[in-house]
């Protein structure tokens, strides 16, 4: 079978597209490169979906936790303490379970056991706490000259917040972020040993990372692979931080600039 016959074979399966059982022996570099391509696709589709929705949690979490009203203030401070303060594989576990018992009372929770939905929720919940506590230091560094200007113009209540107190805080907090978004991504690898079941053996990158490590008994091909993958994607993650970055920092002068620093969080 030619590679090219095997990317086409393989190159969806992940989502269910293509041949449906696993090559079983003869393994190539091909057949290991586009089914750990094709298991990248979930990584993706959670970091990505994931990210996107906790930035903007976050940012409701920031601001609670600013707020002087108590009634906003702790639930907030308590969401991000118990996300923050609790490893991301428990979160996994207890999440599997909780909507698992709610699945057994309601037939309505039942997409929620799968981890195309139910692994995204608890991505979701921890990344915005991650993220809402840099958006909370940011908050708190703002200098008091912008909101005294943003006061001195005449603007007040969302106008303010929207021109000036926004687009400060994700300036300052955007290289703190980054990492965060960085970490997100790697932290997907970690759905392959929650509870949450991969739908007909459609697994993530890691899945069959650990079928081709099984089967050869060599992990020392098939993981390899799967670090490029996420190396590549976190090239592409910086990239795209960076230019978000420079676009929120283009009215400064050169010099003045915040370049966004790459530092690995290797005990969260």
């Amino acid at each position: 079978m030619s590679c090219w016959q095997t990317i086409q074979d393989y190159g969806l399966r992940s989502l269910g597209w293509g041949e449906r059982l696993l090559p079983r022996e003869n393994f190539t570099l091909c057949d290991q490169f586009t089914l750990i391509g094709s298991g990248m696709i979930w990584n993706v589709y959670f970091g990505i979906f994931a990210l996107v929705s906790g930035f903007f949690f976050a940012t409701l979490v920031a601001l609670g936790k600013a707020s002087p009203n108590p009634w906003l203030r702790k639930p907030s401070e308590w969401f991000i303490f118990l996300f923050r303060g609790s490893p991301l594989f428990i979160q996994f576990f207890f999440g599997y379970f909780f909507f698992l018992t709610l699945k057994s009372h309601f037939a309505f929770f039942s997409p929620f056991t799968a981890a195309w939905l139910g692994a995204l929720i608890v991505l979701f919940l921890n990344t915005a706490a991650y993220s809402g506590e840099i958006f909370y230091g940011a908050l708190q560094s703002i200098p008091k000259g912008d909101v005294e200007a943003a006061d001195a113009y005449g603007l007040s209540g969302w106008n303010r917040f929207r021109r000036v107190i926004w687009p400060t805080m994700l300036r300052l907090a955007w290289p703190a972020y980054t990492n965060e978004a960085i970490f997100l991504f790697h932290a997907t690898t970690l759905v392959f040993f929650s509870g949450f079941p991969a739908w007909q053996q459609r697994g993530d990158a890691l899945y069959y990372a650990s079928y081709f490590a099984d089967k050869t008994f060599n992990p020392f091909v098939p993981y390899p692979i799967l670090a490029g993958y996420f190396i590549l994607l976190t090239i592409i993650v910086i990239s795209v931080f960076g230019l978000i970055n420079a676009r929120l920092n283009r009215h400064l002068p050169q010099a003045a600039k915040r370049k966004i620093r790459l530092r690995p969080n290797l005990i969260r």
